[in-house]
């Protein structure tokens, strides 16, 4: 009986592991899919959202923010109306977050909502399609941005983004180093 258990075990192939690249893709995609991103990374609807996060059913951001082309809704009510710059904590729950940057909306060709890992994968690997980035350029991106940062820690009993900054960049590292895969 011995003698069959082992040979079956050794007949058996092991379980192949997942490619590094793309279990860090999966962890990178599962931040960028996240409400807290792309509620944000709305496309040529202009409208941020407020899906997923605890305020109810996914709806358009209250009070008929548009971003429009300048992407800080200069031509209905701007950000800064309510999104103030200010490097105070985020305490408060429901009040406006702020960050010491001017809030607005990424550009309307970094638009994440709804997007597939495949969508997203590709346009992130990709400089004519990710605002000009390369790998370390990315990375520098995620380190400096107010706004990524944000999304770790919101505050105001907000729910983040999974994971950590720290994480994200180490996953964006590892990404890269296999050839930024995508599934």
């Amino acid at each position: 009986m011995r003698r069959l258990l082992a040979l079956l075990l050794l007949a058996t192939p092991l379980a192949a592991e997942e490619p590094p690249g793309l279990a860090a893709w999966d962890r990178i995609y599962a931040v960028a899919s996240h409400p807290r991103c792309t509620n944000c990374h709305v496309g040529p609807q202009e409208e941020p959202m407020w899906n997923g996060l605890g305020y109810g059913t996914d709806q358009r951001h209250g009070m008929n923010v548009r971003a429009d082309e300048t992407r800080i809704g200069a031509e209905s009510v701007p950000c800064r109306t309510c999104h103030v710059t200010s490097g105070r904590p985020n305490v408060r729950p429901h009040a406006a977050p702020q960050i010491l940057e001017a809030w607005r909306l990424p550009p309307v060709e970094l638009a994440w909502l709804g997007a597939s890992s495949a969508d997203l994968c590709g346009q992130l690997r990709d400089p004519e399609r990710n605002d000009g980035h390369d790998l370390e350029s990315f990375v520098a991106h995620l380190e400096a941005s107010p706004f990524v940062a944000w999304g770790f820690d919101p505050g105001g009993g907000r729910e983040p983004a999974p994971g950590s900054l720290a994480d994200l960049v180490a996953d964006v590292r590892a990404w890269g180093a296999a050839g930024m895969p995508c599934r």
